[in-house]
């Protein structure tokens, strides 16, 4: 593949490409070199012997530990992006109102949710709920963890989607405008489909955040993978099997996520382009 001169910078000569190469091959040499390094320290510690994964062969350690605590991780972070995704909605829409007062507590629910960590929501939510007796005592951990997942994660969606609806050509409000429809029709078959469909790849990224911060239950002891996967290594001695076995499930729930949502994105945009066929392109049976 020929390298071409672009705006941004000139096309490597001889010198330059053989001196990018060395360093490339310097570069991935450091790095498998750091790799073997920390696998053979790993195994001279007898991290990495057969009697450290035993476990995870066993039906009861998946049983007893890892798939309550992959359940729990699914249960938090599907309520919470169904959540935060109506919120993100709600407060993103008004912040485009035409009423300044939705405007601005819209604006001020958006900034403060999103300038404050998830974890603090966690903690401010878990003893609220206690204090009052929102929930029952079963469900504290849950129903905070939810809680601080769907504000900080809604008040980061409502910009997104903010900033896709900002982005639409104006055309597409004025044509809305001039065949009659109101604001909320608008909105609502307009304007925030076609948002959607341009911010799908943020919104993703997003709900990936918001599984990935579900392991932030353990703070107050909610039962997701990452607390589970502490729990079996505490029984077994085998830390460093167990957070690799939680890595990779993580790494498979994250993967199971955009591969969903990618398809998703597909079909939405294959549906877009079927329904802007022309009166040409539909077969004269079906106009007959």
């Amino acid at each position: 593949m020929t390298q071409q001169a672009t705006v941004l910078y000139d096309a490597p000569g001889p010198r330059a490409r053989t001196r990018n190469m060395i360093t490339t091959v310097i570069f991935l040499a450091i790095v498998v070199a750091v790799i073997a390094y920390v696998v053979i320290a790993l195994n001279d510690n007898g991290q990495l012997t057969a009697e450290k994964w035993e476990p995870f062969t066993q039906a009861g350690t998946w049983t007893t530990w890892i798939l309550p605590g992959v359940l729990g991780t699914l249960k938090a972070a599907v309520l919470s992006i169904v959540f935060a995704l109506i919120l993100g909605a709600v407060l993103g829409v008004g912040r485009l109102s035409d009423h300044a007062w939705v405007r601005k507590l819209s604006g001020v629910l958006v900034e403060v949710f999103r300038a404050i960590p998830v974890l603090i929501l966690i903690y401010f939510a878990y003893y609220f709920f206690a204090a009052y007796a929102v929930v029952p005592s079963s469900q504290l951990a849950f129903a905070a963890v939810v809680f601080g997942l769907t504000f900080y994660n809604g008040s980061v969606i409502a910009e997104i989607l903010r900033a896709g609806i900002a982005s639409l050509p104006n055309g597409q409000s004025e044509a809305a405008k001039s065949i009659g429809m109101r604001k909320s029709q608008m909105m609502r078959m307009i304007l925030l489909p076609q948002a959607v469909t341009a911010m799908l790849p943020a919104l993703v990224s997003q709900m990936v955040i918001a599984l990935k911060d579900s392991a932030l239950g353990y703070a107050i002891g909610y039962i997701e993978v990452v607390k589970s996967g502490q729990k079996a290594a505490s029984y077994f001695g085998n830390y460093l099997p167990s957070l690799i076995v939680v890595a990779l499930i993580m790494i498979a729930l994250n993967f199971a996520l955009t591969a969903l949502a990618r398809r998703l994105e597909r079909r939405l945009r294959e549906g877009k382009r079927s329904s802007g066929k022309t009166t040409a392109e539909v077969p004269a049976a079906a106009l007959d």
